[in-house]
């Protein structure tokens, strides 16, 4: 799918991966972007630089994502592209409190589902749609030091594999997009962490990525190649791939880095 004339809904798109990916969106001549994150402030300023729609939401919210979607349609128009982005990153085992694990899931795996409730349905009934939900080389492979962070991007990626399963015959693609470190405000200080093990990329190469990727309408949009690489070790040989992965935490216990 190609960007032009489209119109495009972003989350998490006050900073970051989100900010980016609205910049090359309006590059490649967007029709219209609606930008959405809880951060106000940073929100209007981008929204302004690109002439979009701002919409402060809160994506573990089903309503806020409604009338993201109800302010969108009304303002710009039909929603041709969604990219569910907005994400977290806390560390921590199996022994982290609930509200904590909540929290992953409601952000990283509930704010997938409120998006595709409110616009995959429409997309498929028109015959044409593009879902990019992002995720992490951590929902491919893992996270050494984040339970909470592995897990629900795990589910992530299964819930993307789901929708594109369920609506690629009728016209809607979908994407997911899994980076390894992104420099962004969420890896700030963390530059030696075991996610920047292959090194550290910058938000608009990842943004090149995600309209070079679309415009194959490819399921992995993978800004670091060598993470099919190693999920592909990780398939020929679990048990070998785990014993690898123990040797990695070793190596970056004391790490913060996702």
């Amino acid at each position: 799918m190609k960007i032009e004339d489209k119109v495009a809904v972003i989350t998490g798109a006050a900073s970051g991966i989100g900010r980016a990916m609205a910049r090359k969106f309006k590059a490649e001549g967007a029709a219209g972007i609606a930008v959405a994150d809880l951060q106000e402030e940073a929100l209007i300023a981008v929204a302004e630089e690109i002439g979009g729609l701002p919409v402060v939401t809160d994506v573990s919210r089903e309503g806020d994502i409604q009338t993201l979607v109800e302010r969108t349609e009304t303002e710009i128009g039909p929603i041709d592209i969604f990219c569910s982005n907005a994400g977290i990153a806390w560390l921590g085992g199996e022994d982290v409190p609930d509200a904590d694990w909540q929290k992953n899931w409601d952000i990283h795996v509930m704010a997938h589902v409120y998006a595709a409730r409110a616009v995959a349905p429409k997309m498929a009934a028109r015959g044409d749609g593009y879902l990019v939900n992002t995720a992490s080389a951590a929902g491919l492979l893992s996270h050494v030091n984040s339970a909470t962070y592995a897990v629900t991007k795990h589910a992530a990626v299964a819930l993307a594999e789901w929708l594109s399963i369920e609506y690629g015959t009728r016209g809607v693609k979908v994407s997911v997009l899994a980076p390894q470190a992104v420099r962004t405000a969420m890896t700030q200080g963390r530059e030696g962490g075991v996610a920047s093990l292959d090194g550290m990329i910058e938000a608009e190469e990842l943004a090149d990525c995600v309209v070079e990727t679309m415009d194959r309408e490819e399921f992995l949009i993978l800004p670091h190649p060598v993470v099919l690489d190693y999920l592909q070790r990780k398939t020929g040989d679990y048990d070998r791939w785990i014993g690898g992965m123990r040797k990695l935490k070793e190596r970056y216990r004391d790490s913060d880095g996702v």
